[in-house]
């Protein structure tokens, strides 16, 4: 029997997704691009929006038909379904953490080995099997045609199953980033749905969009059968790709150091050079005098209204004069406190975690990576080399 084919379709989502396609691979070099020496988090960032760029291209073969002119192409993106959620995952904690992950590869595994399963089961098979593939995921309505394929039913369950296997990992790190995510603004003494220009508020506005797309993927799954609803799923994605875009053409020194950032930032700021200089020495005195950020809730706020002087200007003092944002501000007085008392033989009694609680931390987690961020060394080898 001849394969039948259907007319080319193009209407507002084939052109929409086509669109969205471009863009992603376009965004996807420019983020890969800038991820050479300490920017691992724009690899990641770089990687999901590649994956997200590739996925349009396959439902926009399959919706507008030309996938029938491609065959050999069908279910050619599979695996990076489970590529997705583990990047946007790794982006959100190294992009906040500043840490690199070494292991990363972990988090991908299950795709490399679902492509590997893929190589030699799916992908070898012949063009009458991939039509038929075709037909029943986008025109369930159209009469298959006779096929062979190779492999017996029971190597088919993963094939059969990766639209679970893709709800399982989304959800799982979809729950993993907020977790992740949620500790990070409590760390700064901030709400999660926080209206200040933190710079947690990328990370937490990507991972809103990502949300969303999964409660989309759940619902199109859920209401369509076979790969109809794909359209829907790619428009989203294709939305993601342009809203992205918007945001780093906005911020057209996104790729800068904080300080010509910063004085973008405040460039219409009635901060005037006297407020900044009695500023500055009245934080000397709070800080190094009173020692207020032993104060485990000590934040932006209380210490703005301790030397008289708003929340935003006190910002661009720390981001202007210091170089500095309030947190790393704030954690090189921790630190060094904590040096202080790791170096005095008579603290040696005193746990770490019991120095983490007098310098301000409520957490060894976060008071070792400070420590380590600001000093290349743990709080234990610290201690160790300054007894010797």
């Amino acid at each position: 029997m001849t394969p039948a084919t259907l007319p080319i379709r193009t209407d507002l989502f084939s052109i929409f997704i086509l669109l969205g396609f471009v863009q992603g691979l376009i965004l996807a070099y420019f983020f890969l691009s800038h991820a050479k020496g300490d920017k691992q988090p724009n690899l990641f960032l770089g990687g999901l929006i590649l994956g997200m760029a590739i996925l349009l291209g396959d439902v926009w073969l399959g919706y507008t038909n030309y996938m029938f002119q491609v065959l050999w192409l069908v279910d050619f993106s599979e695996p990076i379904n489970l590529v997705l959620a583990p990047l946007a995952y790794l982006y959100i904690k190294t992009g906040i953490s500043q840490r690199s992950e070494r292991g990363y590869w972990v988090h991908l595994l299950p795709a490399i080995i679902y492509f590997l399963y893929m190589c030699v089961l799916i992908y070898p098979q012949g063009n009458a099997y991939k039509y038929n593939c075709n037909i029943s995921a986008f025109h369930p309505e159209m009469e298959m045609i006779v096929s062979s394929r190779y492999g017996s039913d029971w190597m088919f369950f993963p094939k059969n199953h990766i639209t679970d296997f893709t709800a399982f990992s989304m959800v799982i790190y979809n729950l993993a980033g907020l977790y992740f995510l949620s500790n990070a603004f409590k760390k700064e003494n901030l709400s999660i749905f926080t209206r200040d220009k933190s710079p947690l508020s990328w990370y937490r506005n990507i991972y809103l969009q990502l949300t969303v797309l999964v409660v989309i993927f759940l619902a199109v799954r859920l209401s369509f059968p076979h790969d109809l609803g794909d359209h829907i799923i790619a428009a989203f994605i294709a939305f993601i790709i342009y809203a992205t875009s918007f945001t780093v053409l906005r911020r057209s020194l996104f790729f800068q150091d904080n300080n010509v950032r910063a004085a973008k930032k405040y460039e219409k700021s009635s901060l005037t050079q006297e407020i900044q200089s009695t500023t500055l020495k009245k934080l000397e005195e709070v800080m190094a005098g009173e020692k207020a950020f032993l104060d485990p809730g000590f934040s932006m706020p209380i210490l703005a209204k301790r030397i008289g002087i708003s929340p935003h200007h006190l910002s661009q003092i720390l981001n202007e004069e210091l170089g500095q944002s309030f947190f790393d501000f704030v954690a090189n007085y921790r630190i060094n406190e904590a040096q202080k008392l790791l170096r005095d033989e008579g603290s040696n009694f005193i746990k770490i975690e019991e120095i983490a609680q007098m310098v301000g931390y409520n957490s060894k987690s976060a008071f070792n990576t400070s420590f380590r961020k600001i000093t290349g060394y743990t709080p234990s080898e610290f201690k160790k080399n300054a007894v010797k």
